[in-house]
Parts: C-alpha cells; sequence; structure tokens
C-alpha cells in the first residue's frame, strides 16, 4: 500500500460501519448521512489520496487488527483507514475514564466533578502516541495531519517528534475553558506545549480561542503576534459568550501558531430534501394525526449533565404548574439517550432524567393527556426531522454545550414558511450566531421561566421576523461555507490552493 497520503484525518470513530454478512465483514457507509464524519471525509475531494486513523477493538494488547488497513470507495471517493487496536481496557481508561471522568467536566466548567485521580494518564499518553504513529505512517512528507478533538490533546507531540516539519492541524469540538478552570489539570503545561506544536488550532467561537491564548500566555509565555475584530454576526452586544476580538497568531519557541475560530454549520439542503420526500410527508401528517390541537416542544439530547435536561424537565413542570391553561394543549419530547460507557455519574443523571420525567407525568397526565414524551433509545435522523418539522417551539437548554447543531437543524427543519420559535441557553456556542432565538440563563429559574413564557406569547409576526433571521443565517453558515472556511486556513499553512470540498453535493448524495 502506498504510504503517501496528501490529508490523515485523526478521529477516534471509525468513519463507516461494518456488517457480518454470511460470514464474512463487510464495511458500509455510515447510514445516516448527518454529522461530522461525512463532513469529514468530504475533505478528501480536495486531495491526491486520503487517509483515516480510528481504533478497532481487540482482546489483547498486541494483538493484530484483522484487516488493518481499509480502502474505502463511497461518495467521497476513495482514501484509505488505517486501525490501532485498542483493547476493552485501554479504551475505558482513555476515553470512559481519562477523557471524560477528569477531562470533559473541566473543559464545561463543572469543576466539581473533575476528579484528577481516576485518570491513567500513562495510558492516555500511550494511546495519543499509537495515534501520532499511525498517522506518520500514513503522511506523506508535505501532508497536513488533522487532529480532532481533546481526548488526542497530546498526539501533536508525538507527530511532531516522528515529523518534525509536518503540518499539523487539530479541532476542538467541545468548549475550552478559562485558565483558571484550565489549570485545574495536572497535566495542563503538558497538553498546552501539544496544542502549541501545531500549525493551526481551531474552535467553534472567538470565546474559546480566547481561553485557550489566556492559558498559552499565562502557562507557557507565547506571544499574540495577531489580533483581528470578530466577524459581524459572531459577537453579537452583551452575550454571554461574546468575544469583539479575537487572536489569529501566537508565537511560541520560535513558531508560529495560528488560531481559527469558525462554528460548524449544519446541512439545510440536505434536511429539506429529505422533509420533501413522501416518507416525510406520511411521518408529519402521523404525527400531526395523533398530536390532534395540541402543540409540540422538542428537546433532543444525550445524557449528560452538561445537556441540561433536567433543567428542561424542571422549567416545564414549572411551566405546568403555573400555567393550568396550557393542560392538554402542549406535550414535550425529550430525547435522552444514554451513551453504554458504565459511568456512574452518566448513570446517575439518566436516573435522574427518568425520575423526573415519571413525576411530571404522575402529577399532570389524564386519560386523554400525556404531558411528555421521553425517548431514551436513539430517533433516527429523517424521523427526528419530522418532529422538528412538527414541533412549535424547540428548547436547548445546556448548561455548557460546545456548539449545538440541534438548534441549527430545528431552524433548518423548520424554516420561514411555518416558523417556531427556539429557546436557546446563552452557554451554547451557537448563540452567538442565533441572537434571534429566545436566549436564557438555564442556571436561573426565572431567566428560564420568562423565556419560556416569552416564547409562548410571542406573535406570528415576531415568530415569522425572528425565523427568517435565523434561516438566513444558518443557511448562509452551512456546513459547505464551514468547509470552505477550513480549506482556507489549510492552504494558507500550505501555502497551496485546493479544490472546495462538494460537502453538501456528497451528504446529500
Amino acid at each position: 500500500m502506498s504510504n503517501q497520503s496528501d490529508l490523515v484525518i485523526v478521529y477516534h470513530r471509525q468513519p463507516f460501519e461494518e456488517v457480518v454478512v454470511d460470514g464474512e465483514t463487510l464495511y458500509q457507509e455510515n447510514k445516516s448521512p448527518n454529522g461530522i464524519v461525512p463532513t469529514l471525509k468530504s475533505f478528501f475531494q480536495t486531495v491526491d489520496h486520503g487517509s483515516w486513523i480510528a481504533w478497532k477493538h481487540v482482546e489483547n494488547d498486541g494483538d493484530e487488527v484483522p484487516d488493518r488497513h481499509v480502502t474505502m470507495n463511497d461518495r467521497h471517493g476513495e482514501y484509505d483507514v488505517l486501525r490501532i487496536g485498542l483493547t476493552e481496557d485501554q479504551v475505558k481508561s482513555f476515553y470512559h475514564v481519562t477523557s471524560k471522568a477528569s477531562l470533559w467536566p473541566v473543559l464545561h466548567s463543572f469543576a466539581p466533578h473533575f476528579d484528577a485521580e481516576a485518570a491513567d494518564w500513562d495510558t492516555f499518553r500511550e494511546v495519543n502516541r499509537r495515534f501520532a504513529e499511525a498517522a506518520c505512517e500514513e503522511a506523506s512528507d508535505d501532508a497536513l495531519i488533522w487532529v480532532h478533538d481533546y481526548n488526542l490533546w497530546l498526539t501533536p507531540t508525538y507527530i511532531r517528534e516522528i515529523k518534525p516539519d509536518a503540518k499539523i492541524a487539530f479541532f476542538h469540538h467541545t468548549p475550552f475553558p478559562s485558565a483558571d478552570l484550565f489549570s485545574l489539570l495536572p497535566w495542563r503545561d503538558e497538553i498546552v506545549d501539544s496544542l502549541l506544536a501545531c500549525d493551526i488550532v481551531g474552535f467553534h467561537i472567538p470565546r474559546y480561542a480566547e481561553n485557550f491564548v489566556q492559558v498559552a500566555r499565562t502557562l507557557r509565555g507565547a506571544e499574540v503576534t495577531e489580533r483581528v475584530p470578530v466577524e459581524a454576526g459572531l459577537s453579537p452586544l452583551g452575550a454571554a459568550l461574546s468575544e469583539p476580538e479575537v487572536t489569529t497568531r501566537l508565537e511560541y519557541r520560535g513558531r508560529t501558531v495560528r488560531l481559527d475560530a469558525w462554528p460548524i454549520g449544519t446541512n439545510p439542503s440536505l434536511i429539506r430534501k429529505v422533509l420533501s420526500e413522501p416518507e416525510a410527508d406520511e411521518r408529519l401528517a402521523q404525527i400531526e394525526g395523533e398530536l390532534g390541537e395540541q402543540q409540540l416542544i422538542v428537546s433532543v439530547g444525550r445524557v449528560d449533565y452538561t445537556k441540561g435536561t433536567t433543567e428542561t424537565l424542571l422549567a416545564y413542570e414549572r411551566l405546568l404548574e403555573r400555567r393550568p391553561d396550557l393542560h392538554g394543549k402542549i406535550k414535550l419530547m425529550v430525547t435522552s439517550v444514554a451513551a453504554a460507557t458504565g459511568m456512574t455519574v452518566y448513570e446517575e443523571t439518566q436516573e435522574e432524567i427518568e425520575q423526573l420525567a415519571g413525576r411530571i407525568h404522575g402529577r399532570f397526565a389524564t386519560l386523554a393527556w400525556g404531558p411528555l414524551m421521553l425517548f431514551t433509545t436513539p430517533v433516527p435522523f429523517e424521523e427526528l426531522l419530522s418532529y422538528y418539522r412538527a414541533a412549535d417551539f424547540c428548547w436547548i437548554t445546556p448548561l455548557r454545550d460546545g456548539l449545538n447543531l440541534v438548534a441549527k437543524e430545528y431552524v433548518a427543519a423548520r424554516g420561514v414558511d411555518d416558523p417556531g420559535v427556539l429557546v436557546l441557553s446563552e452557554f451554547t456556542g451557537c448563540s452567538v450566531e442565533m441572537p434571534d432565538a429566545v436566549t436564557a440563563n438555564p442556571y436561573s429559574h426565572e431567566s428560564l421561566d420568562a423565556a419560556i413564557d416569552r416564547s409562548l406569547a410571542m406573535s406570528p409576526s415576531e415568530r415569522a421576523d425572528r425565523m427568517a433571521r435565523m434561516c438566513a443565517v444558518v443557511d448562509r453558515y452551512d456546513i459547505e461555507h464551514w468547509a470552505e472556511h477550513i480549506l482556507g486556513q489549510f492552504d494558507a499553512v500550505r501555502g497551496t490552493t485546493a479544490a472546495t470540498p462538494a460537502v453538501a453535493t456528497a451528504a446529500a448524495g
């Protein structure tokens, strides 16, 4: 196999699904056309040859991975996948414990959940080193190696050791905390040095980039060499996560590190395509038939103490307490899907959500009316879109969230013809893009209740005006726009010009 990939993407998930048919393992493209994986694969269309690094479970450490190299040829073109073998214990240690128990709480500003002693930093280092070695094995001398997310924080260090002249990019899919919170991490210097070994470090919004700059300056002495005003539309006055200026270059140990802050978009073209199909009309008719005259509220997330599902349910309970006139006229649909981690903190969160849902149902349900639906198993993307289309309101109330694409998907699905209302936590990254949502502080009952009351009382004309402006944002800053922007950043790092990834076309298939 050729070892000459121009672009190497390092991401823990495999970019395909494994299906066993008649005893033979087949590698098939992911069923869902939505999400970050199809978007990342679209970048392979911009280079002659691309590779993807992911993990694969093995029984024992050192076991050979069956089909270590897989060559895929799907709608995104041909690319290679190199899989590193990790045991169940290694994955649990590296991902579910060190990443989720020790790093995740700090990233999301939940210091009380931080558990430094739970971390196995030696295993975390070792797994990151293996990802780096696999990336360098695939990369040509002038390749760009693109590393994704905090669980691979140390990978750039090892890449730089193996390939000193490599072009390294890193993208954070999570928030990046302030310097005082980040400094809780005993491994802070090692992490920051690894990120400063990159040629470019990307974040969703300027606030996260500025938090990183504060960390790099105060902990490691990095020097700011370029700051620019934030593009209009990413820094509304008075928003909790606004930043008027953003740093775009740091100098550290004789190296220039570019910084980029640009939120990922959703795929409104794909969403509208799915909703235009006959199956979607049938699903929508069925949902509306079951709802009757009731108005639907949707709140979609997964089991995580950062996602605000508990806050949503409590706000709904308070709404039903103070507005008995709404009984029988509204219904809340909540998705809270548990990841198979076996982590106590998530099990406790799931138990709390289920108990709250049961309490609300027990307090307010009648023979003719159930006040809520709780889904604890995944809802297919196409089906979710129909619920979005039917929903008069969408409540997105995380206590902290890197971006939140559900809010953008709701706006794209609902559209301007029959506008709904988005209630949005001001601590989601996308809140700086969509000031026309009804924003709320989910830590404050008063703030959240006022936002909900305002949304319920909103006039049709105000709904239409707000939704039109949000749709314009979602349409303009879609996933293809993000891909074009990122590619422009890569071209600047490499000093080249490449083709634009055909994201929307590829994803819509």
